[in-house]
């Protein structure tokens, strides 16, 4: 063997098991391996956010379960270590109709698709209780389904399907804020990370369009990690928001319609490069603003609206309104204090009390 040979396999080695050690990186996750991952949290035994992606955490989770329970250690969850999991493991998603107060394996699966759907129940726990039912109900509703709280085979086949769905007697969508590809979207994004909009990768300076009719309720900096912030209200409490600006060119109190200009792309706040962050909210809630998206682009006329949309002053005066709010309310003042780019709530017209 060659003299080199040895440390070459060592730093393959090293390498190999730095890639182990990653959090495994997917574009969705599986309702089956979250329900897994519920159970091993309810073993305290995966500290990690869930994701439903079946990565080195959630293997060594399952691997220490199984060495506990004298099970062959392979790190998969087959039949036995299932059955090991007792209510935690079972029934399998589809083997019932789910209600108010059932729990088990099939819930927690439940759960995480509704989750991915833009309906959280709030908490991945396998228990079928009244936010989950609410989250149903909100689905069904949605989807045009007989609305009853239970999720039967109909409602789990408008789950799993990859149909958009379109809420009856809700017309709301929006045009695209800038042209090019959709980067991170809504959900959980490796390695854990709740992200409440959609991510549109772009040049430092590119104008960004309103997505639709409204009114600016904010300008400004946020300091929840948003970064130069828009958030514009539409009808039907509705409300579109365009994080990590560069340069914000809209005022609060200003009317726009799909295609005024309200800003430039950049990378203010928790942000990792130059971006735009697009967000859809109901009454507060973050939805996923892909099924409600138009197939043209707001901002192609790189101009103001022409039917009562203004610039509002221009960026100069922008600037100085969003000083002057800031010394009279901080933004967003109540927005949960976190790391994460995203908070997970945050309201723009109050201040603390």
């Amino acid at each position: 063997m060659p003299a080199g040979r040895p440390r070459f396999l060592a730093l393959l080695g090293v390498t190999v098991a730095t890639l182990l050690a990653l959090p495994a990186a997917a574009s969705a996750g599986s309702a089956k391996i979250a329900a897994l991952q519920v159970a091993m949290q309810a073993h305290h035994l995966y500290p990690h956010p869930v994701d439903g992606i079946s990565g080195p955490w959630t293997q060594q989770a399952v691997r220490t379960f199984q060495s506990r329970h004298g099970l062959t250690v392979d790190g998969v969850a087959g039949p036995q270590t299932r059955a090991a999991l007792g209510k935690r493991g079972k029934p399998s998603l589809g083997a019932r109709p789910m209600r108010n107060g059932h729990r088990g394996w099939d819930v927690a699966a439940l759960q995480f698709l509704l989750n991915s759907r833009g309906f959280g129940p709030g908490d991945f726990d396998g228990r079928f209780g009244p936010n989950t039912k609410s989250a149903v109900r909100r689905y069904q509703s949605a989807a045009g389904l007989t609305v009853d709280g239970i999720a039967g085979p109909t409602t789990l086949s408008a789950l799993r399907g990859s149909t958009a769905i379109s809420a009856p007697g809700d017309p709301v969508r929006f045009i695209r804020p800038l042209p090019g590809p959709i980067g991170d979207g809504f959900g959980w994004i490796p390695p854990g990370r709740w992200h409440t909009g959609i991510d549109f990768p772009a040049n430092k300076g590119t104008p960004i369009g309103a997505g639709g009719r409204g009114t600016v309720v904010f300008a400004g900096l946020n300091t929840g990690g948003y970064g130069n912030l828009v958030v514009v209200r539409h009808r039907l409490g509705f409300e579109s928001w365009y994080a990590h600006m560069s340069v914000i060119a809209a005022s609060v109190g200003q009317y726009v319609v799909g295609g005024t200009r309200i800003g430039y792309v950049g990378s203010t706040g928790h942000s990792t490069g130059p971006h735009l962050h697009f967000e859809v909210r109901q009454f507060g809630t973050p939805l996923d603003p892909v099924p409600r998206l138009l197939g043209y682009v707001a901002a192609s006329s790189g101009a103001n609206g022409s039917d009562g949309a203004s610039a509002g002053g221009g960026a100069g005066a922008n600037a100085k309104a969003a000083g002057k709010k800031k010394r009279r309310c901080r933004p967003n003042a109540d927005a949960r204090k976190s790391r994460d780019t995203d908070p997970l709530t945050a309201r723009v017209n109050r201040c603390p009390k």
